[in-house]
């Protein structure tokens, strides 16, 4: 009987407060309260789209920036997923996914590689300025990609090919990236221990 793909994470530093727990394993159920709602939206969609069910409370100095508050969840998830995934063993280990969301295109490609890296192309011009929902720097989508990448120990393609609405923008990332990542964590009958000529991800 394969182990429990879960995980349950707190981190607390002068700036955030992050409880998360999740199940790789699950149907996409999420409760998500980070105080920043777009976030939320954003987290709700990973989930959903990448069938993992995921519980967030976060709390910290939004008042100030909404910043630390993302990075530190996105830092949590990406531990959270790390752990979650074990030595790895049986699962297909690469996805692929190209998400429309009305005018915008993203493609993500994941590979759990325990090498973390992270490619990210495409978003327009001034885009990392923009306040999405007026508190939600666009210039975050990157940046919440890097620390689950790098804290997951995912390699990590994400491309926009198109889009103009920033919302819309970042949700096709985010969706993208899910559904690559919901190929990637699955688990392959065909494959038998780790799929890496190296014995080890």
């Amino acid at each position: 009987m394969t182990s429990p793909r879960t995980a349950s994470i707190r981190r607390a530093t002068s700036e955030s407060s992050v409880e998360l727990e999740l199940d790789l394993d699950g149907t996409g159920i999420s409760t998500i309260e980070t105080t920043v709602p777009f976030f939320d939206h954003l987290l709700t969609a990973f989930a959903k789209h990448s069938l993992t069910d995921l519980t967030v409370r976060a709390t910290g100095d939004t008042h100030i920036d909404a910043h630390h508050t993302v990075e530190d969840v996105a830092i949590v998830l990406g531990q959270a997923l790390r752990s979650a995934l074990g030595d790895k063993s049986g699962i297909s280990r690469y996805g692929d996914a190209l998400v429309p969301l009305d005018e915008a295109l993203a493609q993500a490609v994941v590979d759990i590689s325990g090498r973390p890296y992270l490619v990210h192309t495409g978003e327009p011009e001034g885009y990392e300025y923009h306040l999405i929902g007026g508190h939600f720097t666009g210039s975050l989508v990157r940046h919440t990609f890097e620390a689950i990448a790098f804290n997951a120990g995912l390699t990590t393609h994400v491309r926009v090919l198109g889009g103009r609405d920033p919302h819309h923008i970042a949700e096709a990332e985010y969706k993208a990236f899910a559904r690559a990542f919901r190929q990637a964590k699955a688990l392959d009958p065909l494959v038998h221990g780790i799929p890496s000529t190296k014995g080890a991800l």
